[in-house]
């Protein structure tokens, strides 16, 4: 009974810690209620990096009814001082009598020293509640620090056939309104954004995030924070006049740095080279370095392809639309021809449903999953 107990307050601590999923970049997502004698007494969530934590905002909204209570978190409390003070050091001053966590913080500052430090303070402790459910909320933050990469997402669209473009190279729009919606979720979720200098060129996107639906949580507070948009070119060939280059935080990914000065008055960031080109997993390790958690990626059928060839997506969102493009239109991805059939990719479908007229499909890798585990 305790234990159903507990799984249903951490529960609304979950749906809590939602409402900052489109705004705490590069922060994790926290949820976080002080309960007094089976009451709600405090809620609070994190909303954006350099404000108040969840549990902060739960536990000054309950006030002096904090004393002998249980706080409930999705996250392991911080124990050491970032750009805020220690969470758990001010559950201990409030004079919390037990805390229930979620998910045990993968950050080497923190990692068990937040739960030992409430455990030395006398303050009884329950780890791993709802851990799965509490650990997806996170994911990014847990690849981040257990693997060194971000969690990425790649994004495609395409007709029934398999399309993204006619040979002419015209794609606008393949997919419906309310598909192009949804996909400004998908960045509003990330902390930066990875596109190919073919893309560019082609259809010279703004790539920002423009959240129309007044029901989303925090929709301003999501749209005001900076996601820097990562442009892979390996030979500088972007016109000075792209709409990305209006954003002063578009990071030009390039190979060998050229002696002659360059056009461009955004930062360029020269990666490591692999068979002629960029080095896609050196290049994510350098996300990670800086402290992006979670990646989209809309791009091509050349960068598309080889973030699939080389294994490195965590999640692909596909949005198929009910339409023909023929056989001469661009296909969807560059691979390698197959030596046989059992060579392929073995994905897993997570989720299938219809947006606007077009079907949208979420799918992980079965192998890299398996290996992440």
């Amino acid at each position: 009974m305790k234990l159903d107990f507990d799984e249903k307050f951490m529960h609304e601590a979950i749906k809590l810690a939602k409402q900052g999923k489109f705004s705490t970049h590069p922060n994790p997502s926290v949820g976080s209620i002080v309960v007094k004698d089976g009451e709600v007494v405090g809620k609070g969530f994190h909303l954006k990096a350099g404000l108040k934590h969840a549990e902060i905002n739960a536990l000054e909204q309950a006030g002096n009814r904090s004393k002998g209570a249980t706080l409930y978190v999705t996250l392991e409390p911080c124990s050491f001082k970032g750009r805020t003070p220690a969470c758990a050091k001010a559950i201990i001053n409030a004079g919390i009598d037990r805390v229930v966590v979620g998910t045990i913080d993968p950050d080497p500052r923190n990692s068990g020293r937040g739960v030992e430090m409430l455990r030395d303070a006398g303050i009884k402790v329950l780890t791993n509640c709802l851990e799965v459910e509490t650990s997806k909320l996170v994911k990014g933050h847990i690849k981040r620090f257990l693997f060194g990469r971000p969690y990425v997402r790649l994004k495609l669209a395409m007709s029934l056939d398999g399309k993204i473009a006619l040979s002419t190279g015209h794609s606008k729009w393949i997919t419906s309104e309310k598909a192009r919606s949804d996909v400004q979720k998908l960045r509003a979720i990330s902390s930066a954004i990875v596109t190919g200098v073919g893309t560019i060129l082609h259809d010279d996107p703004s790539l920002s995030v423009r959240l129309q639906d007044p029901d989303l949580p925090n929709r301003m507070e999501a749209m005001s924070v900076e996601r820097p948009i990562y442009v892979l070119d390996s030979r500088l060939r972007i016109p000075s006049h792209s709409k990305v280059l209006e954003r002063s935080s578009t990071v030009l990914v390039a190979l060998e740095k050229r002696s002659e000065e360059h056009q461009y008055e955004n930062e360029i960031l020269y990666a490591k080279k692999k068979s002629g080109r960029i080095d896609l997993p050196s290049f994510l390790n350098e996300l990670a370095n800086r402290e992006h958690s979670n990646v989209l990626f809309e791009c091509g059928a050349t960068l598309a392809g080889a973030l699939v060839d080389e294994k490195l997506f965590d999640e692909i969102i596909l949005y198929v639309a009910p339409k023909f493009l023929g056989n001469n239109a661009k296909s969807l991805l560059m691979l390698p021809e197959l030596a046989r059939m059992s060579d392929y990719e073995r994905l897993e479908i997570k989720d299938v449903r219809k947006i606007g007229d077009d079907i949208r499909v979420i799918l992980s890798s079965k192998e890299k999953r398996a290996k992440d585990d």
